[in-house]
This record gives C-alpha cells, sequence and structure tokens, in this order.
C-alpha cells in the first residue's frame, strides 16, 4: 500500500490491542484486534501492525496508551528524588489534608517519594516573584548526588513560588544536570507554571516518576519500528484528547495519564455529531475498566486536573473520564461477608478468562457471558483464539461464585453480570444526576470489546433515551486516534483584579502565549487544515479558594484580541451562573490563571464511509437462532451478522449481533434499528 495518506491508529488495552488503518487518498479502511501483552506492551503493539501488514507503507501511527495509568494505578514506577525550598519537602505528604477514609485520624497515603528521598536547599522566591534568596548550585549538585547515591533513577525540582519566578528553578535545574547521568531531570515550571504549590509540585514529581517508564516504552518503539522499515512518524495522544510528538511525551508524561480512554471520547463525540447526537454518554468497556465520559451540547468535557489514584494528583487538562474496574476481565468472587464482588483486579489478556484456557481458574465477567449463551464460544474476538472454552468457564463460576452462594451455575453468572451492570451504572450516575444532567436527554455509547454486550442494560438501569453503537464498537478509541487534533495547553498564573484592568497587558500578554502555543503546534511538522487559538481564565470572588473557568469569546481580528474589561466580566457571570445558579453582586473579582490552547485541526473525518453496502440485507445477515439467557431465564434470540445488516434494518429483541470486534445484546422489549451511517440506535421498541 501506498503510504501517502496511510494513517493508523493503535490503542492498547489490558486485554486487546485495537488498531484502525485509514487511507486517505484511496478512501478505504481496515481494522484489527490482537491480544495485548502485559508487562511487554509494546509487543502487542507491534503484533497489531503485522495483522495490518507492517508499519512500512504507514505515513504516521498515533498512539492511545495505558503505559502511564497503569504505572501510576499499580506504583510499578522507579524510585525518584525530590529537591525541594527547605521547610517544604513534606508538601506531597501534606497534599490538600484530604484523607482516603472520612472516618478516624489514620490513613495509608504513601507518597509517590519517601521522605529520605526529599531533599531541602536554601532559596526563596515570593508570592510576587521578588527573589529573597537565591539559589547555591553548588548545594543542589550536593543533593543531586545524594538522590542518585540512594538509587533514584529520575529528579524533580519543586521550589516554593517558582510560579511567579522560576530563575531559581532554572539554576538548580542547570546544576542537577550537570551531574545526572540521565534526561530525566523535571523542574516544576516547566511542567506547571501555576499557583497551588501542592499541585505543581504532585504534577512535577508524578511526571518524574512517568518518564523513565514512558522513555523506555516509546524507546523499544521507535526501535522496532525502525526494523520495519517505518517512514512516517509516531505520535502519542494526550489526556486532553490531542496528540504530541514522541518528543514532547518524553519531556511531559504527565500528559499521557489518560491518553488510551481520551481517544475513545474524541470518537465517541466525532460519531454521535455526525449521528445527530448532541448529548451523548461515552461507555468504553474494555478488559480491566469501564470508563464513563459525558459530551453535553456536543462538546467534551475538559478540566484543569485529576486525581489518578489517592493523592496522586496531576494539574495539567485533562478529558473528565470516571473509571471503575469493571471490565471483561474483572475477577468475580464472593468476600468474607458472603457479597458478590466483580473487579477491580482484572485476568488481563494473560493469563486472561478462566474460558481461554491460559491458566487463569477464577471467573471473570466474559465467562459469565460465554456461559449465559451471549458471546459466542465458538467466535471469539481477537483472532487468536479458535474457541472458548465453556466448560472452564462454567467451572470457574460453580466453584468461586456458586457454591459459596449456593447457586447453580446459570444463575451465578447472572449474578455476576448484574453486580458488574449495577457497578456501571453507578459511574454513569456520578458523571450525569449527580452533575445536574437529566439521563433521559441523553444517548449511552457503548464500546471497547464489551461495551456493546450491555447496551440495553444501560438503558434500563438508568433511563436513557438510546444507546447509539458504532459501526465498529471494539476499535472505538483507535478511530479516535486517528480522528484526534493536535493540541498544546499552557497556564501563566495572574493573580490580578478585574477592576481596573489594564486590558492591554493582558492582552499583550494572550497574544505571547498564543503565538507560543501556536508555535509548538507548528514544530510538531504533522499536516493541519488550521490552528485555532483558544483562551480562558479562572476566576472567582475575592475571598473564595476555588475558581472556575472563563472560556473568553475572543477572535484575532487585525491583530487585536478585543479583550475588555466588560467582556470579560460577562464571561464569567454567564460561567458561574452555570455552575452555581446565581450571582453574588457586589463582591469584587480576581482574575487568577490564563489558560491558552492551541489547536491544530486535522482534516475531517467522511463517515459515510461506514456506510452498509447496498448489497447487504436482512437475509443476508441472519444466523439462525441460539438459546441466551435474560432476565428470569433463557429464551431463543436471533442471531445476526451486524456488519451484513442493511441501512434501516429493524431488528426486535431478544437479539444478538455479532461482529469480528464486538458483541451486541438486545434485550427483550427493545429494538435496534441501522442508520444510514452503520450505527446501530437501540431504544424501547415503540420507539422505533
Amino acid at each position: 500500500m501506498n503510504g501517502r495518506g496511510v494513517i493508523v491508529g493503535v490503542d492498547v488495552g489490558g486485554t486487546f490491542t485495537d488498531l484502525f488503518l485509514l487511507d486517505s487518498t484511496k478512501g478505504t479502511f481496515r481494522t484489527a484486534k490482537v491480544p495485548s501483552r502485559r508487562g511487554d506492551e509494546a509487543l502487542g503493539f507491534l503484533n497489531g501492525l503485522a495483522a495490518l501488514g507492517g508499519a512500512a507503507g504507514m505515513q504516521s501511527i498515533v498512539h492511545g496508551t495505558t503505559v502511564g495509568t497503569n504505572t501510576l494505578l499499580e506504583r510499578r514506577g522507579p524510585k525518584i528524588g525530590i529537591i525541594a525550598t527547605r521547610g517544604f519537602r513534606d508538601t506531597l505528604e501534606m497534599r490538600r489534608r484530604d484523607r482516603r477514609r472520612t472516618w478516624g485520624l489514620w490513613g495509608d497515603f504513601v507518597p509517590i517519594a519517601d521522605r529520605d528521598m526529599r531533599l531541602e536547599v536554601d532559596e526563596r522566591t515570593l508570592a510576587d516573584g521578588t527573589t529573597r534568596a537565591g539559589v547555591n548550585a553548588d548545594e543542589v549538585r550536593a543533593a543531586a548526588k545524594a538522590l542518585l547515591a540512594k538509587g533514584a533513577q529520575a529528579i524533580a525540582i519543586t521550589f516554593i513560588n517558582a510560579y511567579a519566578n522560576a530563575e531559581n528553578e532554572r539554576r538548580a535545574l542547570e546544576a542537577v544536570r550537570e551531574v545526572w547521568p540521565n534526561e530525566f531531570v523535571t523542574a516544576s515550571h516547566e511542567v506547571l507554571s501555576e499557583i497551588r504549590e501542592f499541585e505543581r509540585s504532585s504534577t512535577a514529581a508524578l511526571n518524574s516518576y512517568l518518564q523513565p517508564v514512558v522513555a523506555s516504552y516509546l524507546g523499544k518503539l521507535d526501535a522496532a519500528l525502525a526494523t520495519q522499515s517505518f517512514p512516517g512518524k509516531l505520535q502519542i495522544v494526550q489526556s486532553n484528547g490531542g496528540i504530541m510528538s514522541t518528543a514532547t511525551a518524553r519531556k511531559l508524561p504527565a500528559r499521557t495519564a489518560l491518553s488510551g480512554p481520551a481517544a475513545g471520547v474524541v470518537a465517541g463525540a466525532a460519531i454521535a455529531k455526525a449521528a445527530g447526537y448532541e448529548n451523548l454518554i461515552t461507555c468504553d468497556l474494555g478488559g480491566t475498566s469501564f470508563d464513563v465520559s459525558v459530551v453535553a451540547g456536543g462538546k467534551i468535557a475538559v478540566a484543569a486536573q485529576t486525581t489518578v489514584d489517592f493523592g496522586l494528583v496531576i494539574r495539567t487538562p485533562m478529558i473528565e473520564i470516571t473509571t471503575i474496574g469493571a471490565g471483561g476481565g474483572s475477577i468475580a468472587s464472593v468476600d468474607r461477608g458472603g457479597l458478590l464482588q466483580v473487579g477491580p483486579e482484572s485476568a488481563g489478556s494473560v493469563p486472561g478468562p478462566a474460558c481461554y484456557s491460559a491458566g487463569n481458574t477464577r471467573p471473570t465477567l466474559t465467562d459469565a457471558q460465554v456461559v449465559l449463551g451471549r458471546i459466542n464460544a465458538a467466535r471469539p474476538l481477537g483472532g487468536e483464539l479458535k474457541s472458548l472454552d465453556v466448560e472452564a468457564a462454567r467451572r470457574a463460576i460453580a466453584t468461586h461464585v456458586g457454591e459459596p452462594l449456593k447457586l447453580n451455575v446459570e444463575d451465578a453468572a447472572a449474578a455476576i453480570v448484574r453486580v458488574a451492570e449495577a457497578r456501571m451504572a453507578g459511574a454513569i450516575r456520578l458523571v450525569s444526576i449527580e452533575r445536574g444532567h437529566d439521563p433521559a436527554r441523553f444517548a449511552a455509547m457503548p464500546f471497547g470489546g464489551g461495551g456493546a454486550l450491555h447496551a440495553s442494560a444501560l438503558i434500563r438501569e438508568i433511563g436513557l433515551k438510546a444507546a447509539l453503537v458504532p459501526r465498529f464498537p471494539g476499535i472505538t478509541s483507535a478511530l479516535g486516534c486517528v480522528l484526534a487534533d493536535l493540541r498544546h495547553d499552557s497556564v501563566q498564573t495572574l493573580n490580578i483584579m478585574l477592576e481596573g484592568l489594564d486590558s492591554a497587558a493582558l492582552e499583550r500578554r494572550m497574544q505571547t502565549a498564543g503565538r507560543n502555543a501556536a508555535t509548538v503546534i507548528a514544530d510538531a511538522d504533522i499536516p493541519v487544515e488550521r490552528t485555532d487559538i483558544v483562551y480562558e481564565l479562572d476566576m472567582h470572588y475575592l475571598g473564595q479558594t476555588h475558581t472556575v473557568a472563563v472560556p473568553l469569546p475572543v477572535a484575532s481580528s487585525g491583530g487585536s484580541l478585543g479583550v475588555n474589561e466588560t467582556m470579560i466580566r460577562q464571561a464569567f457571570e454567564t460561567a458561574y451562573l452555570a455552575s452555581f445558579s446565581r450571582l453574588l453582586p457586589g463582591l469584587p473579582m480576581r482574575i487568577v490563571s490564563l489558560r491558552v490552547a492551541a489547536i491544530g485541526r486535522r482534516p475531517s473525518f467522511d463517515f459515510r464511509v461506514f456506510a452498509p453496502e447496498a448489497s447487504a440485507s436482512l437475509d443476508k445477515a441472519r444466523r439462525g437462532m441460539r438459546s441466551v439467557w435474560f432476565a428470569g431465564g433463557f429464551r431463543d434470540a436471533a442471531i445476526w451478522s451486524r456488519l451484513d445488516l442493511p441501512a434501516g434494518a429493524h431488528i426486535e429483541g431478544p437479539a444478538i449481533l455479532e461482529q469480528p470486534d464486538a458483541t451486541t445484546v438486545i434485550e427483550p422489549g427493545l429494538a435496534g434499528r441501522i442508520d444510514a451511517l452503520g450505527n446501530l440506535i437501540v431504544e424501547t421498541a415503540r420507539c422505533i
């Protein structure tokens, strides 16, 4: 295949690696799904490329990865060192005085760097940027050597108020690099030039913690791609839904913490827009987790920071995603109190569910679906296994769930599914009802290898408007990698009052930040149709602690942004009213930070390429009947080949729709229809 116009999206999940190849010059695409390799994710990546014919003909590979996320969750990163301002080495441990457990005066939080690995040096910068005490380079070098002797593989410099004046950090950075043996050196102002000492220190420390891991992983990929004569560029999906170069990912790996899930949200929003849906809840069910995000009014929700695990705070723009440990590989067990639990422990791809016959004897959600007849044991996903071992799944469920709960195998399997679906419903309620959204106005978009199995249950449990199942649910995140724009975010603290604002000075700072961000996009050397600059302020009423994000409706016209006090006041009141449903008249307003995002818009994707073929027909799609468990017991369900269904096809439940990358369940009382783009819309039967 000619390399011109060939772009490949790769999403490496906990169980499967998904790939989507688009040849824009020919208007064709291909997909692939292969098992991931836990502990050696690069191997799954390369096996996926091999399934598409190798990397030699590919112009660009865009990769969504969970390497950073898993490193933080499993605490399997290297030992790191911290050099802090004297008196501030415990910032990471004190956090925001939060506790993992609400009640009691004890906790079990372990900071990412042990206390003996956090050293202090004399220096002090005041909040207004004044340098009260300069830093001594010899003292910094001595601290770095001490940390190196203790086994640190990476180091972070976190000086107080470095956001206001980074001179001391820059001098310390130079001193450390003189003695440090590798490139894994982070200064907090380079990662986050923003007020909030804990968040800045935490982000810098976690960036340092991830640098060796992410750099090693990307190094393996680069080396392997070189052996395959790959002529193009490898890019990485950021947690904000944009993409960046591997060089940026090596320097700022904290921005990849939610890389894989973010790509799925990007694809979900684009698919929903093309299908005519503005309000969407994306539901990504993979092998290890269930990731949920809200798209309201066609806009993806982006947060200023996230907590990957308790106390592990990363402050960088990220798509708002809620994650629970409930995936296809999640292990079911009965606890000491006799309660059935599903997850968060996962069997992953190795050894995988019990039905894989690869050594695991404990039941998973996938095993339950196989026993209930929802997953066709003769047609497993991924292509590596020829069939699934139903008897192994039954034994695992009987031993670990059925016997302790005194249930037969089928009832035990049904209980596993119900518990898992209740957890999924809880995650959706968390991002919808508890944030003021009415689920009846939203459609769920289930994707990932297992998401479509629960499409009907999500409608039933939560009262959603419908479920919009993409044409290829199993590779939706990989598709998102292809659709993702380039994006670079920056932030700087202002700490100025709105009243009496020097509008000209603020506009100069905005324009400078905008030009710098646009330069990063240009330097990435990735074709884009245009670059948009988006400006946002963090603001609050004087005396408040927390801020609200205030988008500024500005556009460059003749070199001027048109920023003024009245416009900012109106924008703040609009944002504040939307968040809290009231204003606080008479209180002064403060501008805390300026956020700037440069977004390089990639060429638009024509979803008509997914439209069913003209030769598709109901007769061609029929695959007979199968006994499948639904609420109340087993029933005969019609089996359909999803990709052979024509546009406009109407399928009454109970039904099972099968395709190489996913299986969709339509429960009794629901029905599905195929739209012009090949999407499956599942609704209550009376709506069809």
